[in-house]
């Protein structure tokens, strides 16, 4: 008997040792003043008897992996029968009627602990399977921890990058901002010294000497007005006109060139590399085409 096993049937054994004596002594004591003492001994026996080899009987079948409900029926009958003797005895007691009444309930208590270790024994696991089921479980709940710090590292990782291209982002708009500020500022002030009398006739003569001779499209003898840069678009680059797409005459011949151009002939993906290292440009699905029907031909 494993340990395991004596942890639910020993309870079991010790209840119906204890209850099978209890429902002897009664009988022998309530019956023996009707009956003599032997007959009484007699029927206490049976019952005990009869509760005995039923249970001994479901225990085989227990050890068989089987299991018959007539047997368990009538070893819950004779439960029954002990519980009830020993229900009635404390019902005509005179003295401590409450006593053998507490004890009644033995019988069933018996029987159910006789349950609770056969449902043990079928639930029952060997050591080694308890370890792969313990090691499965650990496992599950290591990578459980694992998954549950990664996330954790990057939900920190993520905040902080957040918050470091927030300011960064913020660093920038106050740096746009102090210089649209500063130009608007530098424009203004040239604007206003554009348009000022004074300042304007100073610069007006400063361009007359840093520009001699006859300025085109200016009248002779008057001086050009000093202007102020133009801030405009550019004029956009025109874009690249795309190669035109070869005809399947075209890229059959070139296929064709390149598959044979070492000996023996070129596999597909070699003439595929050496057809775009060479400028060419074609769709995967039309050169893989025009390469079955090159080797088709």
């Amino acid at each position: 008997m494993s340990a395991t096993t004596a942890k639910t049937v020993l309870p079991a054994v010790a209840m119906t040792a204890v209850s099978m004596v209890l429902t002897l002594a009664v009988v022998v004591m309530w019956l023996g003043t009707a009956m003599p003492w032997l007959i009484a001994l007699v029927v206490g026996l049976g019952i005990d008897g009869g509760w005995l080899a039923t249970l001994a009987y479901e225990r085989r079948l227990a050890a068989q992996g089987d299991h018959s409900t007539p047997v368990t029926a009538v070893g819950w009958f004779f439960g029954l029968v002990a519980t009830g003797v020993l229900i009635a005895h404390a019902a005509t007691a005179d003295a401590s009627a409450g006593a053998w009444l507490a004890v009644a309930w033995l019988p069933l208590a018996a029987k159910a602990l006789w349950l609770v270790h056969g449902l043990w024994e079928r639930t029952a696991l060997t050591g080694s399977a308890l370890e792969a089921i313990q090691g499965i479980q650990q496992e599950a709940r290591d990578e459980a921890a694992v998954a549950r710090a990664r996330l954790r590292a990057e939900a920190g990782t993520e905040e902080t990058r957040l918050a470091a291209v927030t300011q960064a982002g913020a660093r920038v708009a106050r740096v746009q901002a102090q210089t649209a500020t500063t130009l608007a500022r530098a424009w203004s002030t040239l604007e206003s010294t554009r348009s000022g009398k004074d300042t304007g006739r100073a610069l007006t003569s400063v361009t007359t000497r840093v520009t001699p001779g006859v300025t085109p499209g200016v009248t002779p003898g008057v001086t050009p007005t000093w202007e102020l840069p133009v801030w405009g678009p550019t004029n956009p680059v025109p874009a690249l006109e795309s190669a035109p797409a070869l005809t399947d005459a075209e890229l059959d011949r070139l296929v064709d060139e390149i598959r044979h151009s070492e000996t023996p002939a070129l596999s597909y993906r070699e003439m595929s590399t050496r057809f775009r290292a060479a400028g060419h440009s074609a769709s995967e699905v039309r050169l893989r085409g025009a390469w079955k029907r090159v080797v088709a031909a």
